[in-house]
């Protein structure tokens, strides 16, 4: 089973997010966020989180590339807990039992996405804002020479 980490190629995401993510966060591309926005609300940091920022499971910050990982059935569960209570929280979700459904389809779609690609295959998200809502499409770099390892580290050095 796979999904996606953050990763740090350098330190520009601290200077274009309003809360970065750190490397090796788990994330998902997180477009639910921007589902009521206007082109009034993309503006500075905002702008960046909306046009190319995926969402962390760990600190809710956004980061601008996840690298594809390996993951385990009990840390994706975990990930599905955490984030119907980030729902119930933070959007509004009656309780935990109503969000769990969607919080499932919403790393559902992110493993889907991961599943056929190598480990290290990076990953990049770019929205556009439309008549008919949030466009959403994907870039994908599979690992060449060295290993994103090099330069990322994908998890705890513990």
């Amino acid at each position: 089973m796979k999904l996606a980490r953050t990763i740090r190629l350098d330190e520009s995401d601290d200077n274009v997010f309003e809360s970065p993510a750190s490397a090796g966060e788990w994330a998902i591309s997180g477009g639910f966020e921007f589902s009521n926005w206007s082109e009034d609300d993309l503006t500075g940091k905002a702008r960046q989180a909306f046009s190319n920022g995926w969402l962390s499971l760990e600190s809710f910050g956004r980061a601008t590339f996840v690298a594809v990982a390996p993951i385990t059935e009990a840390e994706y569960e975990a990930l599905t807990q955490t984030l119907a209570q980030y729902f119930v929280d933070h959007y509004g979700a009656p309780d935990i039992e109503a969000a769990l459904p969607v919080a499932k389809d919403e790393l559902d779609h992110m493993q889907s996405m991961c599943e056929d690609h190598e480990d290290n295959t990076l990953l990049m998200v770019s929205r556009s804002l439309n008549e008919s809502g949030i466009h959403e499409s994907y870039r994908f770099n599979s690992p060449q020479g060295a290993s994103l390892e090099t330069f990322a580290v994908h998890g705890s050095v513990d």
